[in-house]
Parts: structure tokens; sequence; C-alpha cells
């Protein structure tokens, strides 16, 4: 039977959760095309996945260490990206009460009353 040590799974853990943060960061730079940001994001994203692939290559049980620190890297990141600053009145066009976007003619569907639009 295969052992798992609690060290290398916690590594493992901790490297996916980087790597899926690194790897929105990654995206978002792409996505805003700032070259520089995306290069340096990406760079450290292989860094950090290689770790990982190394640590449970050896043997598969910390896979499942990989998958959890993957969401948890995904889920804390997208989290804290590009969160609006406090007080930020939302869009315009957008409903203060329910948040959703009002296509246009559609301010008084029920969603939204005129006085509720930004």
């Amino acid at each position: 039977m295969m052992t798992v040590d609690p060290l290398t799974a916690v590594g493992v853990l901790v490297a996916t959760a980087a790597t899926d943060a690194v790897y929105v960061q990654f995206t978002s730079a792409v996505v805003a095309r700032k070259r520089l940001w995306a290069a340096n994001w990406s760079s450290l994203w292989y860094l950090l996945s290689s770790y990982a692939v190394i640590s449970y290559t050896e043997n598969w049980v910390y896979v499942a260490f990989a998958g959890a620190g993957s969401w948890i890297g995904a889920y804390v990141s997208l989290t804290f990206l590009n969160r609006p600053p406090p007080n930020k009145q939302p869009p315009v066009g957008m409903c203060r009460r329910s948040g959703r976007q009002a296509a246009c003619g559609s301010a008084t569907n029920g969603h939204c009353a005129l006085s509720t639009l930004v």
C-alpha cells in the first residue's frame, strides 16, 4: 500500500492552489492585453505546476490534493480579483435593487422601476 507524506500532500495542495490563482491572474492579464504581466504570470504558473506534477506522479493519491488545491486557488483568486472599491456606484443601466442589467426599454419589466436605475 502507498503511504502519504503529509508534508508532500500539503505542498501539492498549496502548489496547485497557487497555480490556479496565478492562472486566473495570467488570464486577466491576457484579457487586459498586458504583455509583461501575462509573461510574468505565465512563467510563475509553469514553475508552480511543475512542482505539483512532479510530486503527484510519484504517488497517484496526491492527485486528490492537487484537485482540492486547484479548486481553492480558483475560488479564492476570483473572489479577490478586480473587487470594486467600497461605496462604488453600480454601472449605468444596472438596477440598484436586483443588480441586474436593464435592457433597452425594459426598465419597467417588473425587475426595476426607473427610479432604481443608475
